[in-house]
């Protein structure tokens, strides 16, 4: 178990790539992507530069040869996570605390709006659809808090002040 903070963890975050089942899916739509669309345009774009000539010095193929290594490079890193992915099963984690994959209900303390956040891995975190990273300051912060909890949250514009109100899977 990997302790984040002062608050227990309940051992949700050891080894291995956390994700969602959508998560995963979603990378494994996006490696899917690199390896037939992507590997398909940086090859054209290669043949393209060979007919002009002399390599030596063609900037058309340097870049392509660089979009080529970024394209394989991001393609290793997706299926390593896809490979080492621990996929969270909601029935196995308790619904009493903020683990990753809660959604929670929040109250900001000063402001009186409600918020609805999901608590998400790095690979799934997309703040315009309400889904942050356990390792953004609010995610950690919100980590392992339960229903009634007011959670103090240090951001570079100070200090905000959450309270959960529901916990949810």
């Amino acid at each position: 178990m990997i302790p984040i903070g002062d608050r227990d963890l309940g051992g949700y975050m050891s080894e291995g790539t956390f994700l969602t089942r959508d998560g995963c899916d979603r990378l494994k739509d996006d490696l899917k992507i690199l390896k037939t669309v992507k590997r398909k345009e940086i090859a054209i774009a290669l043949e393209k530069a060979r007919q002009m000539g002399d390599l030596s010095e063609n900037a058309e193929y340097d870049s392509a040869k660089q979009s080529q290594a970024i394209n394989e490079k991001r393609i290793r890193e997706l299926e390593d996570k896809i490979l080492t992915a621990r996929i969270l099963d909601n029935e196995n984690i308790p619904s009493d605390k903020a683990y990753i994959g809660a959604k929670l209900k929040l109250v900001d303390i000063d402001s009186k709006e409600d918020m609805d956040y999901m608590l998400v891995t790095e690979d799934e975190a997309d703040y315009s659809k309400g889904k942050i990273s356990i390792s953004s300051p609010v995610g950690k912060a919100l980590l392992g808090c339960k229903v009634g909890d007011i959670a103090n949250i240090k951001v570079p514009a100070g200090v905000l002040k959450y309270k959960i109100l529901e916990i949810s899977r």
